[in-house]
């Protein structure tokens, strides 16, 4: 059966031409063909130039996602593996593979779809209508290709239950893909060992993208007083414990997290030094500071404020606010480090965002470091969606 045909208007598929895998709704002139929502389609240009092959689907915004940008390029399971096998090799040679994200969509060049390795247990989240049908050959691919290095894995699991999904028409869901085994998964990354949720832990069950910058604390925490906020299950606060820190206090607002955090720290032999408290931090922080509080080390690690570019002015101002709090409570000479997780809060609005709440908080930065999210989830220049998390480590001085 011959390739259905998306065409773009006249001027449109400039973000693709850019290198960009993403075809709007809005940029496109007409469908030859009848494909159904999932099904591959050719992408030309308004001139007929052949711009690539991806999924359609007419009922996202997003109505082409790319696949390969080469002409007559067949989307069949030796695809798949070509890609599968790529990933593969980019994180044994770049990370420690032990527990990595093995594949990030669109920068790994299967768009929508993540998977997780946490020790020899895989956690898939597929995000995209077209991915979703090739779901279960990737994980069987997979799972080969990581047996041709001895890696045998014991479990799989799906936690396809973002609200994301809706928006391509699909129902949310998670659940074993094989057989059941025990989801409460322990690895072990910077010498901290954790205990890994895969069914009700955030998103896949653990944040791997921080590791190399949880790694990047040690050295500033040695005997110091640590604060960390939005801990989650306690992942820069063990670091910090592990680095010889005096005391650390983690908080998050979730009992389900700072419970897990607790049995971490545990797991570690930390409890006696690593403290964790379930509040609001948007609460916590005036208080700490109306107590007289200081602290050595400030680490903020919050949520995605913003998941649209709508709710980016109010997600600025939470920023700011959490920023602006933390740094009252670093003592002169101390360190700030702060991060944001949203693609949509942009490097240059982040910085700007920091630097307005020093000087509400009448404090000097110095820069000590600037990092993003680690190499096993790699930044595809021109694809923007793949560069999120921004990362500094300030040295916070009062005015001189």
């Amino acid at each position: 059966m011959e390739q259905a045909v998306v065409t773009l208007k006249k001027g449109e598929g400039r973000t693709l031409k850019a290198g960009g895998l993403w075809v709007y709704d809005n940029e496109i002139d007409s469908v030859t063909g009848s494909p159904r929502n999932g099904d591959v389609v050719e992408v030309r240009d308004f001139d007929g130039y052949c711009m690539g092959s991806g999924f359609i689907n007419t009922g996202s915004r997003i109505a082409v996602r790319i696949l390969s940008r080469k002409k007559g390029v067949v989307i069949d399971e030796a695809f798949i593996r070509r890609r599968v096998r790529d990933a593969w090799a980019y994180r044994r040679e770049t990370v420690d593979t032990s527990s990595c994200r093995v594949i990030f969509g669109e920068a790994d060049f299967l768009p929508g779809i993540v998977v997780d390795k946490f020790s020899d247990v895989l956690v898939v989240e597929s995000l995209a209508l077209g991915i979703d049908r090739w779901k279960l050959t990737i994980v069987k691919v997979l799972k080969e290709i990581l047996a041709e290095d001895g890696i045998s894995i014991r479990g799989v699991y799906e936690r396809s239950d973002a609200k994301v999904r809706l928006k391509e028409g699909m129902d949310r869901s998670k659940g074993f893909i094989g057989e059941p085994f025990d989801t409460k998964v322990e690895i072990q990354e910077n010498g901290v060992r954790y205990i890994v949720d895969v069914e009700d832990g955030q998103k896949t069950g653990f944040f791997l993208d921080q590791k190399n910058n949880r790694a990047a604390i040690h050295r500033l925490c040695k005997g110091k007083k640590v604060l960390d906020c939005f801990t989650h299950t306690g992942s820069f606060a063990l670091n910090a414990g592990i680095a010889g820190a005096a005391s650390v206090l983690g908080v998050d607002a979730s009992r389900l997290a700072v419970d897990q955090a607790m049995e971490n720290a545990a797991l570690n032999g930390l409890q006696d030094r690593v403290h964790f408290q379930c509040a609001d931090v948007f609460e916590l922080l005036p208080r700490l500071e109306t107590q007289g509080e200081k602290y050595d080390v400030v680490i903020l690690d919050p949520p995605a404020f913003t998941k649209s570019r709508n709710s980016v002015k109010n997600a600025a101002k939470g920023y700011r606010e959490i920023n602006l709090r933390g740094m009252k409570l670093v003592r002169d000479g101390g360190y700030l480090v702060t991060c944001s997780c949203s693609h949509f809060m942009e490097p240059e609005l982040f910085a700007r965002t920091i630097r307005e709440a020093a000087a509400g908080a009448h404090r000097r930065l110095r820069q000590v470091e600037f990092r993003t999210q680690g190499p096993d989830h790699p930044i595809l220049w021109a694809a923007d969606q793949s560069y999120y998390l921004k990362f500094y480590i300030f040295q916070v001085v009062e005015e001189r």
